[in-house]
């Protein structure tokens, strides 16, 4: 969501906006303790409370794809939990169709892909996963392409959810927990071992245990690594301690994510200008954590050859690396950790453009990456 939409959601619906959301933007976070993690929690839950029409959530998905376009991204996959919404938009199902009507006019009006991935709750009780793991799944094929976990890793084991993992995976749903962020790598361990996982929002604390990493990069699996929330949340102290260098190294495919940018302020182009700066990653590096951003996700054949050879030619381009230029386009993971929101701050450029952005999406929330988070 754009703050600015935030803003004049939240004036139209009569929803009054903490200063962190309104003259203080973005607010100074943490999530490392409970009380930091509480109030991320609650500035989350007031944006989101401005979606409350079918009007609100047509605007929401129009604007995240055209803002997707402008930073170069061809395919988006939102994460949502559609039990916030289902009070004010007539219930669970009529939220999710809502949802994917929305997400099909947005492609239209943008040539940007959606993909919808819905995501439980750790915080909730498991049943209810398996209800939106058998709403998913109703929706497979339909616009819907994944099952996800999301809100505090620490709270709700999951293998208590494994049960609605597993309904998702006979509907062909891709698994997409999150894992490996607030927790040690044994979160990052249950998200494969309960849950199957095929992709894992965050995951960073996997670099912590050499044996695990190299079981990931043994399967294949994507983490979906967020940098500049990271450090928003106390998770690495600077931009040069997310470890995506270690990740790299172990042959893991990194697709880098904006998480929230409503909460964050910073969008997917400024994730990659931060592995520029703070790690030092080549050209060619980041055309290839753009590959693999692309390749992580459920984005169509054609769509992936036509965002595979948009940053093969940025690569090629005699202005690659130039300060002064822009990259051609491609597609975005952004796949959240959370979600993608609002729009980039203040990040300074470090010495040269961004691959055409890949596929977005991890994105979640604190309660999953939701509606408000892309």
């Amino acid at each position: 969501m754009r703050h600015s939409t935030l803003v004049d959601l939240a004036r139209e619906h009569g929803v009054h906006l903490p200063e962190a959301l309104a003259g203080d933007w973005p607010p100074r976070l943490s999530g490392t303790d409970e009380r930091g993690w509480f109030r991320f929690q609650r500035l989350y839950d007031i944006a989101r409370s401005v979606i409350r029409t079918e009007a609100d959530v047509r605007r929401l998905i129009l604007e995240t794809a055209a803002d997707e376009r402008d930073e170069g991204s061809g395919w988006l996959e939102i994460q949502m939990d559609p039990s916030g919404y289902a009070a004010r938009l007539g219930g669970l199902t009529p939220t999710v169709e809502l949802v994917l009507d929305a997400a099909a006019a947005a492609t239209a009006a943008t040539g940007v892909g959606l993909g919808v991935v819905i995501a439980a709750n750790r915080t909730r009780h498991p049943l209810d996963a398996r209800t939106l793991a058998r709403l998913a799944s109703a929706h497979a094929g339909r616009g819907v392409i994944g099952f996800g976990l999301s809100n505090d890793e620490r709270r709700g084991a999951a293998a208590e959810f494994a049960p609605a993992f597993r309904i998702a995976a006979r509907a062909g749903l891709i698994a997409v927990p999150h894992g490996g962020e607030l927790s040690g790598p044994a979160s990052v361990r249950a998200c494969l071992d309960d849950l199957r996982a095929d992709r894992i929002g965050h995951g960073v604390a996997a670099a912590q245990d050499k044996p695990l990493t190299e079981r990931i990069a043994a399967a294949g699996i994507t983490l979906e690594v967020c940098p500049v929330s990271n450090v928003a949340l106390g998770v690495a102290a600077t931009p040069a301690d997310v470890p995506l260098r270690t990740l790299l190294a172990a042959g893991i495919p990194v697709a880098l994510g904006a998480d929230d940018p409503l909460l964050f302020g910073q969008r997917l182009t400024a994730q990659y200008r931060l592995a520029r700066q703070a790690h030092g990653l080549s050209d060619g590096e980041l055309a290839e954590l753009a590959r693999m951003s692309v390749r992580g996700s459920v984005a169509p054949a054609e769509v992936r050859s036509r965002l595979l050879a948009g940053i093969d030619a940025w690569l090629a381009s005699p202005n690659a690396g130039h300060p002064d230029t822009e990259p051609g386009s491609a597609a975005a993971l952004a796949v959240s950790a959370r979600g993608d929101t609002v729009h980039p701050g203040d990040t300074p450029d470090p010495g040269g453009p961004e691959p055409p952005a890949v596929a977005s999406g991890h994105r979640g929330a604190p309660g999953g990456q939701d509606l408000v988070d892309q």
